[in-house]
Parts: structure tokens; sequence; C-alpha cells
């Protein structure tokens, strides 16, 4: 069986990074959409958060991603030590996070939750797939937070409990009500309603590595 290569291209991305916070041990930053996390194999898709970053910050680490599409906010490590200590935090759950979205029609529950397990599907790398029999629990809970009927959109708020590769683009397919400008899992139609994914990452929660003070991030989401 032949895998798929990821022949992407990423276009040129001509929005700054915003700093939202900095301590010497720390940053948090506004990403904008369409720019990469981090610098690819490809030698043309080298600009990223991480390749800009260490520009003006050397040491500077990405403690986790975002995807190309989505802006919003991201924690960045300044040393081993505060990367370490934050990875354990996402991996015991105590980070919380959340997730403004435009989907495509109307939700008629103000507020509920999708679980549904995720897998890698490397015939069709880099998508993911539903899978129950070797996927990992994902699980998202929705919040509602305005709907509109021309064209049909609901705008939510996400609450992810997991953090899979993908989840609120599949999850959302999967309850049928796909993210507007979503390349990988929606239809071309509601690809097109949008210039641009509608997803950002609004808010941030976590413990402090050094001063164990816990920090809530926020960015203003801009669509």
């Amino acid at each position: 069986m032949q895998l798929k290569v990821d022949t992407f291209i990423a276009p040129p991305c001509l929005d700054d990074i915003t700093l939202l916070f900095q301590d010497e041990h720390l940053l948090l930053i506004d990403k904008p959409s369409g720019l990469l996390s981090l610098s690819g194999k490809n030698p043309l898709n080298k600009d990223s958060v991480h390749f800009r970053l260490v520009q003006d910050f050397p040491t500077a680490t990405l403690v986790h991603r975002l995807d190309f599409g989505t802006s919003g906010i991201m924690i960045v490590a300044l040393n081993k030590m505060v990367n370490a200590q934050i990875g354990k935090q996402f991996q015991a759950g105590t980070i919380t996070k959340t997730y403004t979205a435009f989907l495509h029609g109307l939700i008629e529950q103000d507020s509920g939750t999708i679980a549904l397990p995720i897998a890698k599907d490397p015939p069709n790398f880099p998508l993911q797939k539903i899978c129950f029999e070797s996927g990992k629990n994902a699980l998202t809970h929705y919040r509602v937070i305005e709907r509109n009927t021309s064209p049909a959109t609901t705008r939510v708020l996400f609450m992810p409990v997991s953090g899979r590769t993908h989840q609120l683009r599949i999850h959302s397919r999967e309850f049928g009500h796909s993210i507007l400008g979503c390349d990988l899992y929606a239809s071309a139609e509601i690809y097109q309603l949008a210039p641009r994914l509608m997803l950002h990452a609004t808010t941030i929660e976590f413990d402090h590595p050094v001063t164990g003070e816990r920090i809530c991030g926020r960015s203003v989401c801009p669509f």
C-alpha cells in the first residue's frame, strides 16, 4: 500500500505574530491563520511560528501546535524545564482550552458533547478518521453562542477535553456541522463559504511552571 505524501506548499503569511504575555520563562502568543506552527521538511515551508520566534528568542520551543489555518493563543517555552513541565500538564489534562468556530447549519441544542475516537488514516495523510477499533478517545464539549439564518451558520465555543490531531475539525464534520473554510473535512461548498478556516484558539489556562500561578490567557477572536 502506497502512502500519500504531503505536497502542501504554504502561501506567504503577511500577518505578524502578536506577543500577549512575556516573562523570562515563557511567552503567550497570538498565531495568525495561514502560518505553520513548525517549519516543514520542504524548504519552501520554512516560515513558521517557531522560525520567526527564534530570531528574537533563540531558546524558544513550542509546547503545543495549532493547525496551519487555525489562529489564536499558544504557549511558547523559553527553556527545556518549562517545556517539560507544561507538557506534563497537557498529559495530565490540567490545561483547559476554548476555541471559537463558525459551523455550517443550525445547531438545535444550546450545548452538548461529541465523543468519537480518532485514529490516523495513513493512506489519506494528513487526514484523521473516526475509528472505534484503533482510535484514541476524543471528547469535545460545545456551547452555542449565536445562530445565523442567511446563510445558516452557528457560532460555537468548543471546550475540548482531549487534544487529538484535527479533533475539532473531524468532530464537527461527524456532528453534521463542518467548520466553515475547512479544506480537509468539509465539502467544497462549505470550504468556499469563508476566506479562511473559521477556528480560533480563544483561551488557555495553565499553572505557571515556576510561580505556580494559574495563568488565564485570552486572544480576541478576529471573526
